[in-house]
């Protein structure tokens, strides 16, 4: 199996990432529990970067007229350390009028000379400009005929509880879509029932444990992120 990691118990806790190969990326209960052989769901954050071959989307320039229906301003508020986040809902735009928005110059991402130095500026500038963030939105844009590893089907025991009884429990069962910028926010948490979150960053700048953003469905708790390289 495909892991950059030695330790096979993952005795520091340390967040793990994994390569998996095409054979091995199209069986996803086997891979997860692979991972977890490894000590990966002790971190309480793991990372997979799938087989080049792998496309969940043959294209993304169709999206541009997707809506977001209800994206949110995170205002926050608060000082030494100590912050009040308020999200004011804002009117539906597109995903074309959002990635304008997220690359003008009010809300792109500031220059800076490394990770520390963005981290300080996010710090510095968490109450200024107050980001817009598209979030919580039922969708996938993962093409129908994807087979491996596609959020919407996963099938898992949650796939079960949709298509033997019925019931759809938004973000749960199905998939959320979150479109994100310089500053939108995201806290750390502990997922519903403690079940594990997967996501995966379809184009963008990569996350960090900071602000963090994805398209998310349901596994919750390990939160295996995978993104392309």
């Amino acid at each position: 199996m495909g892991s950059e990691n030695p330790s096979p118990q993952n005795p520091g806790c340390k967040i793990m990432t994994f390569r998996p190969s095409l054979e091995e990326f199209r069986d996803f209960g086997r891979f997860i529990a692979y991972m977890e052989s490894q000590g990966a769901h002790r971190a309480g954050l793991a990372k997979v970067i799938p087989p080049k071959e792998w496309k969940p989307r043959r294209t993304y320039d169709d999206i541009d007229d997707m809506v977001i229906p209800a994206p949110i301003q995170q205002v926050v508020t608060g000082q030494s350390g100590l912050f009040t986040q308020y999200n004011i809902q804002k009117k539906p735009m597109t995903v074309g009028e959002y990635r304008r928005l997220a690359n003008s110059e009010k809300y792109c991402t500031p220059r800076h000379q490394d990770f520390e130095d963005l981290e300080r500026k996010y710090w510095k500038n968490l109450t200024f400009v107050s980001p817009i963030y598209g979030a919580d939105i039922s969708g996938s844009l993962y093409d129908a005929d994807v087979d491996e590893w596609n959020i919407g089907n996963l099938n898992t025991l949650l796939d079960m509880v949709e298509h033997e009884c019925g019931i759809i429990i938004e973000g749960v069962n199905t998939p959320y879509l979150y479109f994100g910028m310089w500053k939108t926010t995201f806290a750390w948490h502990t997922e519903d029932m403690d079940l594990y979150s997967i996501n995966y960053l379809h184009f963008g700048e990569p996350k960090s444990c900071n602000f963090t953003f994805f398209h998310a469905g349901l596994l919750r708790g390990l939160i295996p992120d995978f993104q392309q390289d």
